[in-house]
Protein backbone atom coordinates (compact mmCIF):
# COMPACT_ATOMS: atom_id res chain seq x y z
CA UNK A 1 0.00 0.00 0.00
CA UNK A 2 3.10 2.50 0.53
CA UNK A 3 4.52 1.92 -2.94
CA UNK A 4 1.74 3.33 -4.81
CA UNK A 5 1.26 6.63 -2.30
CA UNK A 6 5.76 7.13 -2.86
CA UNK A 7 5.46 6.55 -6.39
CA UNK A 8 2.49 9.62 -6.33
CA UNK A 9 4.40 11.52 -4.24
CA UNK A 10 7.56 11.18 -6.27
CA UNK A 11 5.62 11.40 -9.51
CA UNK A 12 4.35 15.06 -8.54
CA UNK A 13 7.76 16.36 -7.75
CA UNK A 14 9.04 15.26 -11.34
CA UNK A 15 5.79 16.83 -12.72
CA UNK A 16 6.41 20.26 -11.15
CA UNK A 17 9.80 19.86 -11.91
CA UNK A 18 9.16 19.50 -15.52
CA UNK A 19 6.75 22.29 -15.28
CA UNK A 20 9.19 24.62 -13.73
CA UNK A 21 11.56 24.36 -16.60
CA UNK A 22 9.14 24.45 -18.85
CA UNK A 23 8.34 27.77 -18.25
CA UNK A 24 11.70 28.99 -18.10
CA UNK A 25 11.63 27.88 -21.64
CA UNK A 26 9.12 29.74 -22.62
CA UNK A 27 10.08 32.52 -21.15
CA UNK A 28 13.72 32.65 -21.57
CA UNK A 29 13.83 36.21 -20.55
CA UNK A 30 13.06 36.34 -17.07
CA UNK A 31 13.93 40.11 -16.81
CA UNK A 32 10.57 41.19 -18.06
CA UNK A 33 9.05 39.90 -14.89
CA UNK A 34 11.62 41.35 -12.72
CA UNK A 35 9.60 44.11 -10.33
CA UNK A 36 11.34 47.41 -10.45
CA UNK A 37 11.07 49.97 -7.73
CA UNK A 38 12.51 53.44 -6.85
CA UNK A 39 12.73 52.99 -3.08
CA UNK A 40 10.48 55.83 -2.45
CA UNK A 41 7.32 54.78 -0.71
CA UNK A 42 3.94 55.78 -2.27
CA UNK A 43 3.02 57.78 0.71
CA UNK A 44 1.69 61.55 1.06
CA UNK A 45 1.16 63.74 -2.40
CA UNK A 46 -0.58 66.69 -2.91
CA UNK A 47 -3.63 67.84 -1.30
CA UNK A 48 -5.52 71.22 -1.35
CA UNK A 49 -7.48 71.59 1.78
CA UNK A 50 -9.24 74.29 4.12
CA UNK A 51 -7.78 76.03 7.34
CA UNK A 52 -8.64 78.70 10.08
CA UNK A 53 -10.53 81.46 8.47
CA UNK A 54 -11.18 79.44 5.36
CA UNK A 55 -7.85 79.75 3.63
CA UNK A 56 -7.06 77.18 1.28
CA UNK A 57 -4.06 75.56 2.39
CA UNK A 58 -1.73 72.96 -0.11
CA UNK A 59 1.04 70.77 0.86
CA UNK A 60 3.51 73.11 -0.73
CA UNK A 61 2.52 75.38 2.58
CA UNK A 62 4.70 73.70 4.42
CA UNK A 63 7.44 72.92 2.23
CA UNK A 64 11.09 73.85 4.13
CA UNK A 65 9.31 71.98 7.15
CA UNK A 66 8.41 68.42 8.46
CA UNK A 67 4.90 67.81 8.64
CA UNK A 68 3.77 65.31 11.42
CA UNK A 69 0.49 64.47 9.91
CA UNK A 70 -2.66 62.47 11.81
CA UNK A 71 -5.82 61.97 10.20
CA UNK A 72 -8.96 61.31 12.51
CA UNK A 73 -12.63 63.47 13.54
CA UNK A 74 -13.01 66.30 16.29
CA UNK A 75 -15.41 63.95 17.87
CA UNK A 76 -13.50 60.99 18.20
CA UNK A 77 -13.50 59.85 22.00
CA UNK A 78 -10.35 58.24 22.41
CA UNK A 79 -7.79 57.41 19.51
CA UNK A 80 -7.91 61.17 18.30
CA UNK A 81 -7.15 63.37 21.33
CA UNK A 82 -5.06 60.36 22.90
CA UNK A 83 -2.99 60.63 19.44
CA UNK A 84 -2.57 64.62 19.58
CA UNK A 85 -1.67 64.69 23.41
CA UNK A 86 1.34 62.16 21.85
CA UNK A 87 2.46 64.22 19.21
CA UNK A 88 2.42 67.54 22.15
CA UNK A 89 4.31 65.92 24.18
CA UNK A 90 6.65 64.96 22.19
CA UNK A 91 7.12 67.95 20.29
CA UNK A 92 7.45 69.88 23.76
CA UNK A 93 10.36 67.24 24.72
CA UNK A 94 12.00 68.08 21.27
CA UNK A 95 12.83 72.06 23.06
CA UNK A 96 13.70 74.38 20.05
CA UNK A 97 14.06 71.28 17.21
CA UNK A 98 10.08 71.44 16.96
CA UNK A 99 9.83 75.00 15.27
CA UNK A 100 11.31 72.47 12.47
CA UNK A 101 7.88 69.85 13.04
CA UNK A 102 4.16 71.25 11.97
CA UNK A 103 1.92 68.79 13.90
CA UNK A 104 -1.34 68.81 11.17
CA UNK A 105 -4.36 67.06 12.13
CA UNK A 106 -6.86 66.50 8.87
CA UNK A 107 -10.22 65.69 9.54
CA UNK A 108 -12.06 62.87 7.93
CA UNK A 109 -15.72 64.29 9.04
CA UNK A 110 -15.71 67.28 6.75
CA UNK A 111 -20.25 66.91 7.25
CA UNK A 112 -19.56 68.60 10.83
CA UNK A 113 -15.99 69.62 10.92
CA UNK A 114 -15.31 72.39 9.60
CA UNK A 115 -12.12 74.14 9.33
CA UNK A 116 -12.58 76.89 12.04
CA UNK A 117 -14.28 74.30 14.59
CA UNK A 118 -11.24 71.62 13.38
CA UNK A 119 -8.50 74.67 13.78
CA UNK A 120 -10.36 75.14 18.19
CA UNK A 121 -9.98 71.76 18.60
CA UNK A 122 -6.26 71.24 17.63
CA UNK A 123 -5.62 74.59 19.45
CA UNK A 124 -6.03 72.67 22.90
CA UNK A 125 -2.74 70.47 21.93
CA UNK A 126 -0.68 73.28 21.36
CA UNK A 127 -0.31 76.88 18.94
CA UNK A 128 1.96 75.09 16.68
CA UNK A 129 -1.18 72.91 15.98
CA UNK A 130 -2.61 73.03 12.12
CA UNK A 131 -6.43 71.96 11.34
CA UNK A 132 -7.69 70.85 7.92
CA UNK A 133 -10.99 70.60 6.50
CA UNK A 134 -12.56 70.20 2.96
CA UNK A 135 -15.29 68.91 0.60
CA UNK A 136 -15.33 65.34 1.02
CA UNK A 137 -13.86 64.98 -2.16
CA UNK A 138 -10.73 66.89 -1.08
CA UNK A 139 -11.00 64.75 2.35
CA UNK A 140 -11.17 61.70 0.35
CA UNK A 141 -8.22 62.57 -1.74
CA UNK A 142 -5.93 63.73 0.32
CA UNK A 143 -7.32 60.11 2.98
CA UNK A 144 -6.13 58.11 -0.41
CA UNK A 145 -2.64 59.70 -1.11
CA UNK A 146 -1.92 58.55 2.47
CA UNK A 147 -3.34 55.28 2.18
CA UNK A 148 -5.54 56.11 5.19
CA UNK A 149 -8.80 54.32 5.44
CA UNK A 150 -12.01 54.72 6.87
CA UNK A 151 -15.65 54.42 7.14
CA UNK A 152 -18.63 56.16 8.44
CA UNK A 153 -20.42 53.61 10.91
CA UNK A 154 -23.92 54.58 12.31
CA UNK A 155 -26.42 52.30 13.67
CA UNK A 156 -30.19 52.73 14.82
CA UNK A 157 -29.35 52.87 18.56
CA UNK A 158 -26.95 56.39 17.38
CA UNK A 159 -29.88 58.54 16.02
CA UNK A 160 -28.36 60.94 13.76
CA UNK A 161 -25.02 60.45 15.50
CA UNK A 162 -22.45 58.55 13.94
CA UNK A 163 -19.12 57.39 14.35
CA UNK A 164 -16.26 57.14 11.88
CA UNK A 165 -13.53 54.02 12.15
CA UNK A 166 -10.37 55.12 10.81
CA UNK A 167 -6.82 53.86 10.55
CA UNK A 168 -4.17 55.49 13.12
CA UNK A 169 -1.06 56.39 12.17
CA UNK A 170 1.43 59.60 12.33
CA UNK A 171 2.97 60.33 9.21
CA UNK A 172 6.46 62.66 9.21
CA UNK A 173 7.06 63.86 5.54
CA UNK A 174 10.28 65.65 4.90
CA UNK A 175 10.73 69.41 3.98
CA UNK A 176 10.49 68.57 0.39
CA UNK A 177 6.91 66.90 1.09
CA UNK A 178 8.24 63.39 0.66
CA UNK A 179 7.43 60.71 2.77
CA UNK A 180 9.79 59.47 5.57
CA UNK A 181 8.53 57.40 8.52
CA UNK A 182 5.41 56.42 10.24
CA UNK A 183 4.65 56.43 13.65
CA UNK A 184 2.34 53.71 14.99
CA UNK A 185 -0.83 54.43 17.86
CA UNK A 186 0.22 53.60 21.14
CA UNK A 187 3.84 55.02 20.32
CA UNK A 188 4.55 56.61 23.72
CA UNK A 189 5.53 60.72 23.72
CA UNK A 190 9.51 59.75 24.30
CA UNK A 191 9.32 57.15 21.95
CA UNK A 192 7.93 59.51 19.14
CA UNK A 193 10.46 62.05 20.03
CA UNK A 194 13.14 60.13 19.77
CA UNK A 195 12.19 58.72 16.43
CA UNK A 196 11.55 62.50 15.45
CA UNK A 197 14.99 63.33 16.45
CA UNK A 198 16.36 60.87 14.17
CA UNK A 199 15.35 62.14 10.74
CA UNK A 200 15.27 66.71 12.25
Amino acid sequence: MRRPLFLVIVGGFLLGALLGVGALILDGDTSRNRVVTSGKALIGGPFELVGKGGKTVTDKDFRGRYMLVFFGFTRCPDICPAELQVMSTALDELGGDADKVVPVFITLDPERDTPDSVTSYVENFGPNFVGLSGSPEAIAKAAKAYRVTYQKFQDESMGDNYTIDHSALAYLMGPDGEFVTHIPYGTSPDKMAETLRRYL
